[in-house]
């Protein structure tokens, strides 16, 4: 019958199985320095010896946490008098079976060395649970620091996924407030009109409530809210606003902050086309770039009003982008507004991310 090991062991075999080789290097290093300075033993005898008191301590203690230990402490060895007293046992146990194993090998007995010569016994005896003691200290408090290392990074990505759903609710009550205005605005001069937009309103605030649930969402949906969006501003500026939104497939699965274009797209319609009598064209469009997605937000309007190469723009709307930006992926994603570079003028927002989303540098 298979034996059935603990799921946390199975987890944890890969990296006992890495930490092998170390020590069988530190046990051979041992196993030489006691053989150079203990001549009454020869070379095979003192590896053997080494090699199996220090491997049946690591496997006593390492294995032996995971069946025996306390779960929820940081290497499952408890912790104070706990811990010391699963070491000591681990060492101790470890030193006994290692010995028995020794003995067997090379024909001798250690414990008769107990009777014949007390002291030397206890000189060999405590220079190698000294050795194994300071091993046995050197991974586990290697270990406990990459543990806290990890519990600090989990709490550090919690306080960034907070901060986020915080800016993101900041910024839907800022886009429903402008939503309203313009609502307000039409209902006076065209009442089907205000109707309309009222209908569209309420699907399209819907539709991004329960996307603003999620931390990320595909790049199809974006697009599939901003195309609501643009129809509820068609509505009320009519034949003043065109549209283009270009998504290639393959960028379409791709994952996105939700409301992440929402911003820039309010900010070209407000900023770019509603000053113009004539209106003009909003161009959203998606790319890849190496190993970064290529969003734009391009409108035909008024431009900036005082053009520079590195234009940063300013705005609720842009300021949220950016700290958003920020704090899901830190100085990997840029957001920058320039003046468009062809003859139908206007402005362009473009943001540069990495393809998956990681935590910035602490």
């Amino acid at each position: 019958m298979p034996v059935k090991l603990p799921p946390d062991l199975r987890q944890e075999l890969p990296a006992i199985a890495r930490r092998a080789p170390v020590v069988l290097g530190l046990n051979t290093a041992v196993a030489l320095l006691m053989w150079h300075f203990m001549e009454h033993r020869r070379l095979d005898e003192q590896l053997v010896n080494v090699h199996a008191i220090g491997v049946t301590s690591w496997l006593l203690i390492d294995v032996g946490r995971f069946v025996f230990g306390q779960p929820g402490s940081p290497d499952r060895m408890g912790h104070g008098w706990r811990k010391l007293l699963f070491l000591a046992f681990g060492i101790v146990t470890g030193y006994i079976a290692g010995t028995l194993v020794s003995d067997a090998y090379s024909g001798r007995s250690t414990w008769a060395l107990l009777r014949q010569a007390p002291d030397a016994f206890l000189s060999l005896a405590g220079l190698s649970l000294l050795i194994g003691s300071a091993i046995v200290y050197f991974f586990y408090t290697r270990g406990e620091l990459q543990y806290h290392r990890a519990q600090a990074e989990a709490a550090r990505r919690e306080a960034l996924e907070t901060q986020l759903k915080l800016l993101e609710s900041q910024l839907e009550p800022h886009m429903l407030f402008n939503t309203l205005a313009n609502l307000r605005a039409l209902i006076a001069l065209d009442p089907p009109r205000a109707q309309a937009m009222l209908d569209r309103m309420i699907a399209f605030l819907r539709a991004t409530l329960n996307a603003s649930r999620t931390e990320l969402h595909p790049l199809r949906l974006e697009f599939e809210r901003l195309a609501d969006y643009l129809e509820l501003m068609r509505i009320r500026m009519g034949d003043r606003l065109a549209t283009r939104l270009e998504l290639p497939p393959a960028c379409a699965g791709l994952p996105v902050p939700p409301l992440l274009l929402q911003p820039l797209v309010e900010n070209a319609i407000k900023h770019g086309l509603e000053p113009c009598v004539d209106g003009g064209r909003v161009e959203v469009s998606a790319a890849l770039d190496g190993d970064r997605l290529v969003l734009r937000v391009r409108d035909t309007g008024v431009g900036l009003p005082h053009p520079t190469p590195a234009a940063d723009g300013d705005g609720f709307g842009l300021d949220q982008v950016r700290r958003r930006l920020s704090t899901m992926y830190g100085g990997r994603a840029t957001l920058r507004l320039v003046p468009a570079d062809d003859a139908a003028g206007g402005t362009l927002a473009e943001i540069r991310l990495p393809l998956s989303p990681t935590p910035p540098e602490a």
